[in-house]
């Protein structure tokens, strides 16, 4: 949790465009159930159109032929051609049990093949490969993403690393300047990927904003301007710490939370309240975050639960978020391993009553780093040094509930730095989750750890950042950032005492295809890591041509490599769109509804163009939307979908009856 030193005041359609997607079929209750209707995650398979070619349908083959690329089979292995398997890759990974939390493949005796940084193939059949990883009788993972780190220190990224972490993103914390940030992390050649969020509590810092004042009008609006400056500076998203800040109220994070829906990035949060004694509680922690994205439409993901938000109180505050899910809010939350959390004694946290409130004495705080357990005494000393201190005051079931709930993922609130005065998460959070959580007390399942681990903070931030896009799976065309371990003996080795102590049975981590740790230890000379950040598409001033529907002429806008147009303009060829707030999806129905005469103008120039989830969705198939503004628009393609043929006359498109 946040380490600020404050003292606390309590104030209130038809199958897939591509063959990609379509593998989601497989994995369909991951992303439903992970993530609801809500973000980037609600991919809902397509059903294949009445009619439909058999080779559009999930799991179908093609022909083998050189050169043709591999596809994949009903169980996500790749068929490659004879071509591919000629081939000899960079590295070969042999013989392993490959977990993809993506489409659900759990097979063991599974070759991946790595070339140029990204997975070439995951396959049954013998590849070549020129450095070959004999992986038999052990897991081959996608490397886990912590997105709940801190600035990835040159000592502390290894202890990641050996934790089979390979991405490092700083979304507790973070920083107000991303220009000079990533500037400063790219020239320290850190050996895995790194990213950040826009860090409020530094920003208002700056501008003489006193812990308990609350920002004027004109500074909230001119950290607002410092915000979006730093997401168009690559930001992966806002982070409030309002335990620590008990200052910051409504009238300042209302307007970043808009600025956060505006940009399609979630907002961070360190609760409130960290207890359930009055006045302020873990349930009006809760409904002050869900308050806030309920009335903005901002994505919001709530910091280690388990210690903030949720202790005491799992059970109810679990139910408070995901009521909240199912009203339609992109709500996410992570938790760690750990019955005992850990921050500095000068905190808000050890305000006066804090025995009562956290239901601990002196005797269950102990100095990280050390053997030291408190006294009255020595807990005044330590306050004034401003140390660390762990406190034995999270109840195990707490920790089981905020694991096993389908919408919380892993983030370890920690990494480790000199002098040692770290909880031991900050070294052992990922490979604990397995060996104890998974292995031992079996409140997860390996497949949703890996999940909690990779594909879910991957998701929760990959909306704008591209490159996450990459991560968090085992398939062709993803980032070879993988992790290989032994299931049988993996578990953390650090303690309270020893916070520096690597994890055990990690045998492998590849970052972009290079191996950082194996049988030899870790690899210091391999520096891998490249930035994490936000990227925003904007409305061309050229225009990407018209599309004809009936009688009218609607403009088109081109993002990336495709052409879109606004779903609302299908009434032009009769038919009737309904927009579902809750499920955010358009129902397409055919029907009798009155034809515009004109179409609406096109977008702005300059205009965001953004990636919300949202979907089209009717008989038979679905495909996504982009956003722009207000206006839902839909992939040219899809007409195709439901029986219109489309002809290009020089730049303008036409669409008519099959």
């Amino acid at each position: 949790m946040m380490t600020a030193k404050s003292n606390k005041k309590r104030t209130p359609l038809a199958l897939g465009l591509t063959l990609g997607v379509l593998l989601l079929a497989g994995a369909g209750w991951l992303g439903l159930s992970l993530f609801g209707q809500t973000g980037t995650a609600a991919r809902r398979p397509s059903a294949a159109p009445p009619g439909g070619n058999a080779l559009h349908q999930a799991g179908a083959a093609r022909p083998e032929a050189d050169g043709q690329a591999a596809l994949a089979g009903e169980d996500g292995v790749e068929r490659p051609s004879s071509a591919e398997l000629a081939k000899t890759y960079d590295l070969v990974i042999r013989g392993g049990r490959v977990v993809n939390p993506e489409t659900k493949l759990d097979r063991e005796g599974l070759n991946v093949a790595v070339a140029d940084g990204r997975i070439a193939l995951v396959t049954d059949k013998p590849v070549k490969g020129r450095r070959v990883i004999d992986a038999a009788g052990l897991v081959v993972s996608p490397g886990f993403i912590d997105n709940l780190s801190y600035d990835p220190n040159p000592l502390g990224v290894w202890n990641k690393i050996a934790d089979g972490v390979t991405s490092n993103i700083a979304m507790h914390g973070g920083t107000d300047t991303p220009a000079k940030w990533y500037a400063y992390y790219g020239r320290s050649r850190v050996p895995l990927h790194y990213g950040a969020s826009f860090f409020y509590t530094k920003a208002r810092n700056k501008l003489g904003i006193g812990l308990y004042q609350s920002a004027t009008a004109a500074q909230t609006e001119k950290l607002v301007r410092e915000a979006e400056r730093a997401l168009n500076d690559g930001v992966l998203g806002i982070s409030f710490s309002l335990e620590y800040v008990p200052g910051i109220q409504a009238s300042e994070i209302v307007p970043l939370m808009k600025l956060a829906y505006k940009y399609n990035v979630p907002v961070y949060f360190h609760a409130r309240y960290s207890d359930m004694e009055e006045p302020g509680t873990n349930m009006d922690a809760m409904n002050e975050i869900i308050g806030y994205a309920r009335s903005t439409g901002a994505s919001v993901h709530v910091d280690h639960i388990n210690s903030t938000g949720g202790t005491f109180s799992m059970k109810q505050s679990l139910g408070m978020l995901d009521a909240a899910r199912q009203e339609g809010m992109d709500i996410t939350a992570c938790t760690y391993p750990y019955d005992y959390w850990g921050t500095y004694l000068n905190s808000a946290r050890f305000d006066e009553g804090w025995q009562r409130r956290f239901r601990i004495t002196y005797r269950d705080l102990q100095i990280a780093g050390t053997r030291s357990r408190l006294t009255e005494t020595t807990f005044g000393e330590f306050r004034k040094q401003g140390k660390l201190a762990v406190a034995y005051a999270i109840p195990e079931q707490d920790i089981d509930d905020s694991l096993a709930a389908p919408f919380v993922m892993i983030g370890s609130d920690a990494i480790l730095e000199p002098g040692n005065n770290n909880h031991p998460r900050a070294s052992g959070t990922f490979a604990r989750t397995i060996g104890l959580y998974v292995r031992e007390h079996q409140v997860l399942s390996l497949m949703d750890a890996i999940a909690k681990m990779s594909l879910m903070p991957a998701r929760r931030l990959e909306r704008q950042a591209p490159a996450l896009r990459k991560k968090g799976r085992i398939a062709r065309g993803m980032d070879a950032d993988i992790v290989v371990f032994d299931y049988d003996t993996m578990n953390d080795r650090s303690t309270v005492e020893r916070p520096e102590l690597m994890s055990k049975g990690i045998r492998y981590v590849l970052v972009g295809g290079k191996v950082a740790l194996d049988d030899r230890g870790l690899h210091k000379n391999v520096i891998a890591g490249r930035p994490l950040k936000s990227e925003f598409a904007r409305v061309s001033e050229v225009p990407a041509g018209t599309l004809t529907l009936g009688e009218t002429k609607v403009p088109l806008v081109r993002y990336r490599s495709g052409l879109y147009f606004d779903a609302a303009e299908l009434r032009a060829i009769g038919y009737r769109t309904d927009w579902d707030d809750k499920t955010r999806e358009l129902r397409l129905t055919e029907g009798d509804v009155r034809r515009p005469d004109v179409p609406a103008p096109p977008p702005a120039p300059g205009e965001l163009m953004l990636e919300r989830g949202y979907r089209l969705v009717w008989e038979g198939g679905s495909a996504e939307l982009l956003s722009i503004g207000n206006r839902r628009y839909l992939p040219l393609s899809t007409l195709r979908q439901f029986g219109w043929m489309l002809e290009n006359e020089g730049g303008d498109w036409l669409a008519s009856r099959e």
